[in-house]
């Protein structure tokens, strides 16, 4: 009777194939000693990118800290999937703040713990509402002051925990509960909207990235480095949206991969106002190609209408890989 080897290829779990590998080389998640902080019988909807860039940015940065870590999270989808009355699926020390003052919250954590001449570390946490829109007077306030604190902005590009309502963070023509797809130019408006990793950058803060849920290692490596450091920091994650986005549930990944080699959504580094490096597009990919899944983006391939639209978004995407040198000049076909 004849049999198949098995290679195993598979590294980011618990599975025979990760434990191949050397521990220095395996995510946090892939570690018998990860923390869990934000553990199972939560409310996320299936395919949530925002649990899993949660999950990975926590327990990363409880790794980080040597798990003496505690967290100030904001009104939004994180807070309320995760924390239904009188249940919660945190397990570190963790404070619901009000939508609009995450990071004034966790100032004062901070201050409390270097009174009390503790060295607890503190992570602030809230979705693009409650940071691009909501918050933003109180994460200027907290990147002025240089607090220390780090930022995490988990970037579902809406509201979607009140019905899926236009933030500022919500890309052009996509539609939303606010933006329906009517009239003549359907969807959110060109032009509003903040860049807030480029603003954070302009408060010359120590440390400053943008991530993806596509890309798990990468985000787990910046929030440890952004632990190593002291003062304000900030990391801004994308976490596709399959309920608002209206993509299929299992496409959370392939979506935000997309985001980032069409250069729609530029992964970089910098600090103390200088961009010090970014993740390179391997093979640029069409607009088309991130847009089409998304029934938020249904209108504009509904006719030829629809092909001008396309063609202001890819300039967008073609601003965002000059502005950021995503892709070598000697590795363009």
């Amino acid at each position: 009777m004849g049999y198949t080897p098995v290679k195993f290829y598979q590294t980011g779990t618990h599975t025979i194939g990760n434990r191949l590998l050397p521990a220095d080389a395996r995510t946090v998640q892939s570690d018998d000693d990860r923390a869990n902080a934000l553990s199972c019988g939560h409310r996320a909807c299936q395919g949530c990118g925002e649990a899993l860039g949660a999950r990975y940015a926590v327990d990363a940065a409880m790794r980080a800290v040597g798990g003496d870590l505690v967290a100030a999270n904001a009104t939004g989808c994180l807070e309320v999937f995760s924390t239904p009355y009188p249940e919660t699926s945190w397990q570190i020390p963790w404070i619901h703040s009000l939508f609009g003052n995450a990071p004034a919250i966790a100032t004062g954590l901070a201050a409390a713990m270097k009174a009390k001449g503790k060295a607890t570390r503190v992570i602030a946490q809230g979705g693009d509402g409650g940071t691009t829109d909501i918050g933003f007077g109180c994460l200027s306030g907290m990147f002025e002051r240089n607090d220390d604190v780090l930022y995490i902005c988990y970037d579902n590009e809406a509201y979607m925990n009140t019905g899926v309502q236009r933030s500022s963070a919500t890309p052009p023509a996509a539609r939303t509960a606010t933006t329906p797809a009517l009239g003549a130019a359907p969807g959110n408006v060109f032009g509003q909207g903040k860049d807030v990793p480029r603003i954070a950058l302009a408060h010359e803060i120590p440390y400053v990235a943008t991530a993806t849920v596509a890309n798990l290692r990468d985000l787990e490596a910046k929030v440890t480095h952004a632990m190593s450091l002291h003062g304000a920091r900030y990391i801004h994650v994308l976490v596709p949206c399959p309920l608002g986005w209206g993509t299929a549930s299992h496409d959370t990944i392939k979506i935000a991969r997309l985001a980032v080699e069409t250069g729609l959504f530029p992964v970089f580094e910098g600090g103390n106002g200088d961009v010090t490096g970014v993740l390179k597009i391997r093979a640029k990919r069409p607009v088309e190609e991130y847009l089409k899944p998304q029934k938020r983006f249904a209108h504009l391939f509904k006719d030829a209408t629809g092909a001008a639209t396309i063609a202001r978004l890819q300039a967008i995407a073609d601003r965002n890989i000059a502005r950021y040198g995503l892709i070598d000049p000697a590795a363009e076909v």
